[in-house]
């Protein structure tokens, strides 16, 4: 971890997905590796008091809830990418309805509240959400970390080059989930 971030969180990006859309394949075959470096991020998160934070698209269903979201996606057509990460119900959970986790949603307020300035992304798709996630919190002054191999793309080249562009451009630290494993707290 960077000295100067002292409080990171955990950031799971729109891994409530039922992959029912038109690239879910192509992003399905991607995400199956991605899914065991998420749940040890979270493990060791929950287990070091570092801040979980889900945030997911509400795919155009304005009247979802977390839950609703979260059973939607277990009812889809790869609960198996879903069911190991599943938010508890205590969870701080931001609904979003675009790429960015920011845009018009509470999290910047919630970071605030929370006194966090890292941010730490996982989740998909590496060349939409999480890049325009990383370019927003980077304008806003937070630093980034990705784990590469926590963050699923659709299209593998263009993943490489949103982590290239994040690492250079706004400053992210690249990193491998391990790397960042043995790196994240643990209490005492």
């Amino acid at each position: 971890m960077s000295e100067k971030a002292s409080n990171p969180a955990l950031v799971v990006v729109d891994m409530l997905n039922a992959y029912d859309h038109d690239d879910a394949e192509l992003l399905t075959r991607n995400v199956e590796p991605v899914v065991p470096r998420i749940h040890a991020l979270l493990d060791r998160a929950r287990d070091g008091g570092v801040e979980v934070i889900y945030v997911n698209d509400n795919y155009g269903n304005w009247n979802s809830s977390p839950a609703e979201l979260a059973e939607r996606a277990c009812q889809g057509e790869r609960p198996d990418l879903v069911e190991p990460i599943l938010p508890p119900d205590d969870a701080s959970f931001v609904i979003k309805a675009r790429h960015t986790i920011f845009f018009e949603t509470p999290l910047g307020y919630l970071v605030q509240q929370k006194q966090i300035d890292r941010l730490i992304l996982t989740g998909q798709v590496t060349e939409q959400c999480i890049l325009y996630s990383a370019l927003d919190a980077y304008v806003r002054h937070y630093s980034v970390c990705v784990p590469s191999d926590a963050v699923a793309p659709i299209d593998p080249e263009l993943g490489d080059a949103a982590l290239e562009m994040m690492r250079r451009n706004m400053r992210a630290e690249i990193v491998t989930a391990a790397d960042l494993v043995d790196r994240l707290p643990v209490r005492t």
